[in-house]
């Protein structure tokens, strides 16, 4: 009932970054919805925005390797990613009309640990989401 008398798991810790994102593609369901966190890996640095915001090329985790696209903070964000960090990509929109490859719209929100706890994911250690941004409201 609940789960309470359930056997806890204890978290499994990964060497590094990549071999996380690895066992995210393969473990979780990543699938492209809004407002879903996706783990990504950070490979490239692009260029700063006129307002501030910083693009990343990132992977997103997905069954094989993954799919590619360009994301950024928000240009309220204080701190940002390097490249090889482990990072969540919360999907704000879904574009049809676009091409595949940028149909998938959204912001690097927060920096994941490359420790994943049964039943919850990646375990959260740095948010690059501001406190000021307003939190989606459901009735």
């Amino acid at each position: 009932m609940f789960g309470w008398f359930k056997r806890k798991q204890p978290p499994i810790t990964f060497a590094d970054n990549k071999a996380a994102f690895d066992y995210a593609c393969e473990q979780f369901d990543n699938r492209i919805l809004i407002e879903a966190l996706i783990p990504a890996l950070v490979e490239e640095r692009g260029r700063t925005g006129v307002e501030g915001e910083r693009y990343f090329r990132l992977r997103l985790a997905g069954k094989g390797s993954g799919r590619e696209v360009w994301a950024c903070t928000l240009k309220e964000a204080v701190d940002w990613p390097e490249v090889g960090d482990l990072v969540g990509f919360r999907v704000v929109m879904i574009a049809d009309d676009l091409p595949e490859e940028m149909s998938v719209i959204g912001f690097v929100a927060v920096k994941l640990e490359p420790v994943c706890v049964p039943g919850k994911g990646l375990r959260v250690i740095k948010s690059y989401t501001p406190k000021n941004i307003k939190p989606t409201v459901r009735w």
